[in-house]
């Protein structure tokens, strides 16, 4: 009974110990910005991605034509002059879509209509095995993890921090 009590305290603290993305994004976001997944962005050819994270990433990798609007820089005014259609599908990502998930909900108080949250973000894209490209539009496996501590839901690519 001992043993078994100790092999059930394992599994316990290995499924529970390190969170998952999802349980990330449940613990930080409140979803008033809707989720899409990667296979469903990829999808919507007519859709503009914008880069939610700090500069130091972007240029370290991004998804391929995505803007930088930045997340401490991010500035409302040059978006309401760079982006004039706001019924444009927006696809909002930072590292997993914690970030993303506020900058978005700053797009919709500024009357932006059809904006989607990358449900696990940049690291979720490399995840799935799809392109990033660094400042030079060069493809890259180089994805910059923002620290150690949120490197961990990155399971491919090189690991920037």
């Amino acid at each position: 009974m001992k043993y078994l009590t100790l092999i059930f305290m394992f599994i316990f603290s290995f499924n529970y110990g390190q969170n998952s993305i999802s349980k990330v994004l449940k613990l930080y976001n409140s979803e008033k910005i809707p989720y899409i997944k990667v296979e469903d962005a990829i999808k919507l050819k007519s859709a503009l991605f914008l880069d939610a994270r700090e500069i130091e990433e972007f240029n370290t990798s991004h998804i391929y034509g995505a803007v930088y609007v930045g997340y401490k820089e991010f500035n409302p005014e040059l978006i309401l002059e760079k982006i004039k259609d706001k019924n444009i599908p927006i696809i909002v990502y930072c590292s997993i879509g914690v970030r993303s998930e506020r900058i978005g909900a700053k797009l919709f108080k500024l009357g932006y209509t059809n904006i989607f949250n990358l449900y696990g973000g940049i690291f979720e894209w490399k995840n799935n095995d799809n392109i990033v490209v660094d400042n030079s539009g060069k493809e890259t496996e180089d994805i910059h993890t923002y620290n150690k501590h949120w490197s961990k839901y990155l399971t491919k690519g090189n690991k920037i921090y």
